[in-house]
């Protein structure tokens, strides 16, 4: 059993299981020799001891092994070990072109024309090694991360040569070429027509022939004509519409010669999307839209579809050949019309209900492909089939019709209840859903009655269906620790990833979310990714210029940009006016973090300064007359401070009074102070004004 951390060849590190099919399992491993990830694909244990399966098997890596192409997902290696063969291939990480029309409803014409270039291409490269895909649809297009197209599941592919015949012609019901669908030949033209169909339905949104039934469509690949592109909308250019027209010829001659031819066109389109350059046959217009299909034509597509394995979709009905009649009144289908045959010829009966046992067992027990991995790809079954009449030959009453229940395993719950529905016996079909880690939802587990039991009218059967694995609720991990965080999702059964972003709320590597978020239920072993907080995101801003503005101005500018005014000082200038900015503390065109403060000096204007001045006039004559005489020295004391205004000098009566000018520090009051011979003789009141210089 292949488990996480198995070494296959001390090579393959596997690491985990990314999907199955009804003939391979494949899983993600790591390749120690040349440290990459690759897809091993391993066939499952129950065709190991085949050796038609192992031959099959290997011939799907054979096939393909030798293509080298950007377009194609490649195959590095085959082997076997201890009796497991498998297949190392290329890993694609991407989403199907299925899944991408799906989300989109239909792509824009250059989109769809560019992925059709590539998906050409791919084809082209295969064509030149005699290798034909058979099998081209959107499931088997996958569209990597970095938007490179490549064409996948060429498992089924075979190398073409001279002999080529019907037996192993494969194909989707929606995408079957018309050569398919009647068993006749198949070429590199009918990998021609399925991207012609690929090409509609990427276009239109929606695929060409539709029905109640597989087999209704499978008929009007043969028979009917599609409805044209440009019915959709005036948008599709008349180019891409006749180039997908000529895909999708009826007959394979009026198709394109080469997909050479149908890249050149392509491109052609995208640089002259309304020109007529594509040329099909003068007998297209000759087919009628409903062509009837001749008893001959009939009876060759009998003999020939029994062999064409269909690998459906989810959404298709699993193509029961054995309703495939004709009707001689109509034209139209009738489903039961086997049965009307079988009563009726006791001879033809028991032939017919050996092909329709045949089919069925090739149908359902060949297993179909899963979408989600395109790169499996399920093989023939080459178990003999003993076929029996549904009826005996002495009865004609449904009562007595028993039929074998078929292994259902593996068949969505559809395409099961469909098949138990198409049964020749009125049966109750009941639905069991059972948890799996391994088998996808909706897809059948086994049944009750277990497989090859006898069913009658009246028997009911239980279906058990994968409920998909266990489920959990993603706890809330909001504010943790990334070891925290870490630590509680893996005990709830996750794997765990970190990423990071920016929050103005949460603290630097704490838990912002999680994705999936919290509270929605996950399947258990999914990855839940913790996002921590990275802190405020930084934005920066570029300064502005601010001079000549006024302080109101400035604020408004600094904020306008997500900055602020910070503080505000001032100064004399003879040539910016008083209330302008003289300068910034940031300048202009510098990068801040937003929110920063920027400072700014606004203009006083011009400086001028001022003196304070005072008088006193000095009457008190300190002679007595004009015989004396002495030293004088006057003495301004203001605000605490002293200064002598004058030079001691001799004086003399005749000196007196004395009128004197005086400077002082403020316009408080002061006094002058005289001192005679050295001595303080008198003081004198003075008081003084501001005046400009």
């Amino acid at each position: 059993m292949i488990k996480t951390g198995m070494m296959i060849c001390d090579r393959y590190e596997i690491v985990d299981k990314v999907g199955a099919g009804g003939m391979a399992d494949v899983y993600k491993a790591m390749d120690h020799r040349l440290n990459r990830f690759v897809a091993v694909k391993v066939l499952k244990q129950e065709y190991s001891s085949d050796t038609k399966f192992v031959s099959k098997f290997r011939a799907e890596a054979q096939s393909v092994a030798g293509l080298s192409h950007s377009n194609i997902v490649g195959v590095y290696d085959v082997g076997d070990e201890d009796g497991m063969y498998y297949i190392v291939m290329e890993l694609v990480e991407g989403i199907t072109l299925k899944n991408y029309i799906e989300r989109k409803g239909r792509l824009e014409i250059k989109e769809a024309v560019g992925i059709a270039i590539q998906i050409a291409q791919g084809l082209e490269a295969a064509h030149d090694s005699h290798i034909i895909h058979r099998d081209i649809k959107p499931q088997n297009i996958i569209i990597s991360r970095e938007g490179k197209v490549k064409v996948t599941d060429f498992g089924i592919a075979k190398a073409a040569s001279s002999n080529t015949i019907t037996s192993n012609a494969m194909g989707s019901v929606h995408y079957i070429s018309p050569e398919q669908a009647r068993g006749g030949f198949s070429d590199e033209k009918s990998d021609i027509y399925s991207l012609g169909v690929t090409m509609y339905e990427m276009i239109s949104g929606r695929v060409p022939f539709t029905g109640d039934s597989t087999v209704t469509i499978a008929l009007a690949h043969i028979q009917e004509k599609a409805l044209p592109l440009s019915s959709y909308g005036d948008y599709i250019p008349k180019s891409v519409e006749m180039i997908v027209s000529k895909c999708m010829q009826k007959k394979p001659e009026f198709r394109y010669r080469s997909v050479t031819e149908l890249i050149e066109d392509l491109k052609r389109s995208l640089t002259d999307p309304d020109g007529n350059f594509v040329k099909i046959s003068n007998n297209f217009n000759t087919e009628s839209p409903t062509k009837h299909v001749s008893d001959e034509e009939l009876a060759s597509i009998r003999k020939g579809i029994k062999n064409v394995v269909m690998i459906e979709e989810d959404d298709e009905e699993d193509l029961d050949l054995s309703s495939i009649e004709k009707d001689n009144s109509d034209n139209d289908i009738d489903p039961k019309l086997e049965k009307v045959v079988v009563i009726g010829s006791i001879s033809a009966g028991i032939i017919l209900a050996i092909i329709v046992i045949v089919i069925v067992f090739k149908v359902f027990f060949s297993g179909s492909g899963d979408d989600k991995t395109p790169d499996v790809v399920d093989a023939e079954p080459t178990a003999t089939v003993e076929a029996q009449a549904t009826a005996s030959p002495e009865s004609d009453t449904e009562d007595e019709v028993v039929e074998e229940l078929v292994d259902l395993k593996d068949m969505t719950r559809e395409q099961a209840m469909d098949y138990l529905k198409e049964l020749d016996i009125d049966l109750t079909i009941e639905t069991e859903e059972q948890k799996s880690d391994d088998i996808e939802k909706d897809v059948v587990i086994g049944t009750n009655p277990v497989s090859g039991s006898e069913l009658k009218n009246g028997d009911t059967v239980t279906l058990i269906v994968s409920a998909g694995p266990e489920t959990v609720t993603v706890p809330d991990v909001a504010g943790y620790s990334a070891d925290e965080a870490k630590k509680t999702l893996e005990d709830a059964g996750f794997k765990t990833a970190i990423d990071y972003a920016n929050s103005d709320t949460v603290e630097i590597d704490r838990v912002i979310s999680t994705k999936p978020s919290k509270g929605l239920e996950v399947a258990k072993g999914e990855k839940v990714t913790i996002i921590l907080s990275k802190g405020k995101e930084t934005v920066y801003v570029k300064v502005p210029d601010l001079s000549g503005m006024t302080k109101k101005q400035a604020d408004k500018a600094l904020k306008k940009v997500g900055l602020k005014l910070g503080n505000v000082s001032s100064n004399y200038s003879d040539k910016v006016a008083a209330g302008q900015v003289i300068s910034q503390s940031q300048s202009k065109g510098t990068e801040l973090e937003a929110d920063t403060s920027v400072d700014i000096t606004v203009s006083l204007g011009p400086e001028v300064t001022y003196k304070y001045m005072g008088h006193v006039a000095i009457t008190d004559n300190p002679f007595a007359d004009e015989t004396q005489s002495g030293t004088i020295k006057l003495v301004l004391s203001q605000d605490g401070k002293t200064k002598q205004i004058a030079e001691e000098t001799v004086m003399y009566y005749a000196s007196f009074p004395l009128s004197i000018d005086v400077e002082g520090w403020s316009d408080s009051e002061g006094e002058i102070i005289m001192y005679l011979d050295g001595r303080r003789y008198n003081a004198y009141s003075i008081s003084f004004e501001k005046v400009a210089e």
